[in-house]
């Protein structure tokens, strides 16, 4: 099915191009085209101006290269001016590019910013040698209007070649030419991958709903980043801005479910049905995360900020260990769902434990500071308690995707018997759910 609607979409191209043929023919027939176009002497300039203008008159650059090809087959401009024709038309495209997506987010317009200024810098080195290149375009046969159409593909063939290796210093001035807005900023609860025009082809619409989970697992990165000077500084700031970003998650969050609900299940392969399980798994993981967060938060500023409290030394430096601990996990975890690499999925899993154990020794610590009677331990107890809890509750949230590659890999059962039936397992399983078999 897939590779007829391939074959379909290619013989719709064919046709497109059949169809400008025959809508041109009429044009290059009239004297006044043929006049137009009779007093271009091989200005190349010139030539290139009047080709990317027809290229953005018609909204099409093949229409321009076929215009020209006809033009030059029926003798009415010679080869090198329908060579700088097809150079323009190149151009015209890429102006074409750019004021469409002027209305797009700022990642859109860099895209086309970055495609404008390849086809500019390729223009400028290709034009001075036209008359060499005339020459050796000339070479290929007398049929000039294959000519013309094989210069257009050597043209673009070998101009991306070349520019490839310079694709990443263009996005860094692309970047810096174009900035981040605050416009931008208040975007980022706008889905950009979930493409609805994909929803028939499930294998590229489960990858754009990988690629939007991903941007929720950004969120969750800034949310952490942010919640360390909440608990550190009472940054009253922060807090507000992890409350604006949890409302993004949501928003994110209902977008890829209602998404992959739209998606059949029953054209999905095993293997689909499995990436769709763990990405909407991941979703709600995440999502939860984000409520813990914001949970947290809502903790310091009554039972902290409010009351003027703060932690004790040794309380604050474990809760910043776990904190880094719990981001690096994140990011791990987030890793294991793009790659699937088994080695990081067990690494993963043995933090999980390491995490907990963690957990444990610094309630172990905060209770032995309580019966040293530290005024700050004893002030801040409850909420140092939660907090360390809430954080391990979190990482169990991230290590959920180490799960589905240990189970594909047939590992998940001995990895099972390596944590023991201890009653912290067993919690975790009630608390959370089975992460083994996700909904």
């Amino acid at each position: 099915g897939r590779l007829a609607r391939a074959v379909i979409g290619l013989g719709l191209i064919l046709l497109a191009l059949e169809l400008i043929t025959a809508a041109t023919r009429p044009m290059i027939t009239g004297a006044g085209i043929k006049v137009l176009f009779s007093t271009l002497t091989g200005d190349i300039i010139l030539d290139a101006l009047i080709g990317a203008v027809f290229a953005m008159l018609t909204y099409s650059s093949l229409a321009a290269v076929l215009l020209a090809a006809t033009l030059a087959t029926s003798g009415i401009i010679s080869l090198k001016v329908a060579l700088c024709l097809v150079i323009g038309a190149n151009l015209g495209s890429g102006i074409l590019a750019l004021l469409t997506a002027a209305s797009q987010n700022v990642a859109g317009r860099r895209v086309a910013l970055g495609s404008m200024l390849f086809r500019l810098s390729g223009a400028i080195v290709v034009l001075p040698f036209i008359n060499y290149i005339e020459l050796w375009i000339a070479l290929l046969g007398k049929d000039l209007r294959f000519s013309v159409v094989a210069f257009h593909v050597l043209y673009n063939t070998v101009r991306c070649g070349l520019l490839l290796p310079l694709v990443e210093p263009m996005s860094r001035l692309c970047v810096r030419l174009l900035p981040e807005s605050q416009k931008d900023e208040e975007d980022a609860a706008v889905a950009r991958h979930l493409d609805l025009a994909a929803i028939d082809t499930p294998s590229l619409a489960l990858a754009n709903a990988s690629r939007e989970v991903l941007r929720i697992g950004d969120l969750i990165e800034k949310m952490l980043t942010s919640l360390l000077p909440v608990i550190r500084d009472n940054n009253q700031l922060r807090a507000q801005q992890i409350r604006k970003l949890d409302d993004d998650v949501d928003k994110l969050y209902t977008a890829v479910k209602m998404y992959l609900a739209r998606v059949s299940r029953e054209e999905l392969n095993e293997k689909e049905v499995r990436r769709w399980t763990n990405i909407v798994t991941l979703t709600i993981n995440l999502e939860q995360a984000g409520d813990i967060i914001e949970r947290i938060v809502k903790g310091i500023e009554s039972k902290k900020i409010a009351l003027q409290r703060s932690f004790s030394a040794a309380g604050m430096n474990e809760v910043c260990e776990m904190h880094a601990r719990l981001v690096a996990s994140l990011q791990l975890g987030l890793s294991v769902f793009i790659d699937g690499d088994l080695k990081s999925a067990q690494k993963l899993l043995a933090e999980k434990e390491a995490f907990r154990d963690l957990e444990r020794a610094y309630s172990k610590t905060h209770l032995t500071r309580l019966a040293g009677e530290t005024q700050q331990s004893i002030e801040t107890s409850s909420l140092h308690l939660d907090l360390i809890s809430d954080m391990r509750r979190m990482h169990s949230l991230f290590c959920s995707t180490a799960y589905s590659v240990l189970d594909e890999a047939g590992m998940l059962r001995r990895s099972r018997m390596d944590i023991g039936e201890d009653p912290v397992a067993v919690q975790e399983r009630q608390e959370f759910g089975d992460y083994s078999h996700p909904p």
